[in-house]
């Protein structure tokens, strides 16, 4: 077997998840991306900024951080 120095790459599918929330946090998510639309000038559907909004929220809590992260 070969020894590289790049490790096997990660799992890149996305994997679909369904939810519901309630309507003031719909709309909210909704004002949400009419000021982005209005900040960058290029609109995005929900379905592609709640993933990003995820991922932000997640790095930047610290406290989660400290726990480390799960394989």
């Amino acid at each position: 077997m070969v020894d590289l120095k790049l490790g096997k790459l990660p799992e890149r599918v996305p994997v679909k998840l369904t939810i519901s929330v309630h309507p003031d946090l719909n709309g909210r998510l909704l004002d949400y991306a009419a000021a982005y639309a209005e900040a960058y000038g290029q609109q995005e559907p929900l379905t592609e900024l709640i993933p990003a909004m995820l991922s932000a929220f997640l790095e930047s809590d610290r406290s989660f951080a400290r726990r480390g992260r799960l394989s």
